[in-house]
């Protein structure tokens, strides 16, 4: 079968695509390059690839109607917390009314299901652990409230059209072909850079907040399941483990093999001060179990930085 997925050619789209060929299935990935990378695409060569962007809605036609997409994963978005701050409108423009060229491409063409990559940015800086689905969003940046507003928009659309809908909202992703130098979560592959090269990481802050880290491969297996599901709704991608941002720089570092100094700078407006996920949803209704600890992903994403 064939699967639209929009931003196919960035870090967790291109892991989404590896999987469906894997399993025997031809992604169709749309990516305006803005933050894919060629790379990604080279790993992909059984995908078929469309430059272009989710506001173009006549392309969003010629592409469902030309490849009979079964479904769509929509990655597509500026994942970016500072530049929302900067340009709010921009943001909302990709990020929000993206989505809603994507559900309508889906509307048209009675394509079966939306999986939305959403975003833990929801919840803020709410002190209650571990997050639930079911908290009040609390966003900190017009990004957040983007992502939200993509949310809403598949829950609405599964309830006014009867296409089937899932909002995976991911915590932090990290792994292989993740831009130390990109937009989204970016901490580890910079962290990773920073010390393979015998350098000093930056950290924004004490180090001593938390993230739940969680590895790619788990994510696009999250991805394939909320597909390949006839339930629709909101669930949270990780690991249910917090960990710091000090402890995970020793982490690294044991994985490298290499000891550096951490260099600590003023913590920045907007950031999360402490996250972990209640995955007990995903792991009911979604079969969603990771299978990759902390250590591991890590092991995976060293060798990958080695190798460049």
């Amino acid at each position: 079968m064939h699967y639209l997925v929009t931003g196919g050619a960035g870090f967790i789209g291109s892991h989404i695509a590896e999987a469906l060929i894997k399993r025997g299935d031809t992604p169709v990935i749309l990516d305006n390059m803005y933050s894919g990378r060629k790379e990604n695409l080279e790993a992909n060569q059984k995908a078929i690839f469309i430059e272009g962007s989710i506001m173009d809605t006549t392309l969003l036609d010629e592409i469902c109607t030309k490849y009979n997409i079964n479904g769509i994963f929509h990655l597509a978005a500026v994942a970016s917390v500072q530049k929302s701050i900067e340009n709010p409108a921009h943001i909302h423009e990709i990020n929000a009314t993206g989505t809603i060229n994507v559900l309508e491409a889906a509307r048209k063409h009675h394509i079966r299901k939306v999986v939305l990559s959403a975003s833990a940015a929801a919840y803020g800086d709410n002190p209650i652990f571990p997050k639930r689905e079911d908290m009040l969003p609390e966003p900190l940046s017009p990004y957040a409230v983007s992502k939200i507003a993509g949310e809403m928009y598949c829950k609405t659309y599964a309830e006014l059209y009867g296409i089937q809908t899932v909002s995976l909202r991911y915590f932090n992703v990290f792994g292989p072909r993740q831009d130390p130098n990109g937009e989204y979560a970016a901490v580890i592959p910079k962290f990773t850079e920073k010390i393979c090269a015998g350098e000093s990481p930056t950290v924004f802050g004490d180090g001593e907040q938390t993230r739940d880290f969680v590895f790619v491969k788990d994510v696009a297996r999250a991805n394939l399941l909320a597909m390949d599901s006839d339930v629709s709704g909101l669930f949270n991608i990780g690991t249910g483990i917090q960990t710091s941002l000090n402890d995970l720089a020793e982490i690294i570092m044991q994985a490298a093999g290499k000891t550096v100094a951490m260099h600590y700078e003023k913590a920045r407006d907007g950031d999360v001060r402490y996250s972990v996920a209640d995955i007990s949803k995903a792991k009911e209704q979604l079969g969603y179990e990771p299978e990759f600890d902390l250590a591991e992903g890590i092991k995976e994403t060293v060798a990958y930085f080695n190798s460049l």
